[in-house]
Parts: structure tokens; sequence; C-alpha cells
């Protein structure tokens, strides 16, 4: 599975990968990283056929998260290829965000810090179903 990982913080990635050493080095879960949301949408354009799940920051400088969020299912809305799982992640787990997040079509919310033994079942869950 296929996942692009989106957040301003750079030590996400160095996070992650430790995180999900095993199940990388096995070939379950390949990553990718973009640091914005201007730069996810620019890594879709060109790799939206590989994309599986969009794991994405919601507070971020320029582009939100839910900024993100609205293009991927206004953008890529209907097959070919199935459009991307967005999962938003973020610090604050106030009802507003969770409400717009899921108006908008999120697939599931998140917050940080992040569990990532509930992350590796969700993920592995998804897996199952695709």
């Amino acid at each position: 599975m296929k996942i692009l990982v989106v957040d301003d913080e750079v030590d996400v990635r160095t996070l992650f990968e430790q995180r999900f050493r095993r199940e990388i080095r096995s070939g379950a879960f390949t990553f990718s990283f973009a640091y914005s949301g201007e730069e996810a949408l620019n890594y879709l354009h060109s790799h939206l056929s590989e994309v599986v799940l969009i794991l994405s920051d919601i507070n971020m400088p320029g582009m939100s998260g839910l900024e993100l969020l609205r293009r991927v299912k206004q953008e890529y809305a209907a097959p070919p290829p199935n459009p991307p799982l967005v999962m938003m992640i973020t610090a604050y787990g106030d009802t507003e965000s969770y409400n717009q997040a899921m108006q908008l079509g999120a697939n599931d919310f998140l917050t940080k810090p992040v569990d990532f033994a509930a992350l590796k079942e969700k993920l592995f869950s998804l897996e199952d179903k695709l």
C-alpha cells in the first residue's frame, strides 16, 4: 500500500520510517512525503494511480490540510483510478475540525501524538479491504 504523508514538520518522515521500519522492509507499506498541501497536489498529479491513502496534517502554512482534502475530493472524485482515501491528523482534536473534515469527505480523523499501534491496525485493516 502506497501512503502519502503530508505534514509541514520534516521530522515526521523519520518518525514514520522508524515506526514502520518492519512494514517498509517487508514491502507491506511504501511511504512518500510532502511538506505542504501544494507539494502533495503536485505529487498526486504524477503519482495518483500509486497512492492508496493520504495522511495529512490539518494545520500547515499555505494550503491547509482541509483545503488539500477538499481539492483531492473535488479533483479525484471518480475513477479511474479510484480516488485515494484521506485520513486527517491534527494536534487539535476539536469537534469543529473533525466536523469540517468529515463534511469534506475525510475517511478518518486522528489526533497527535499519533498512536502508531492503532494506526498500523487501521492500515492493515484497510489493506485487507483493498
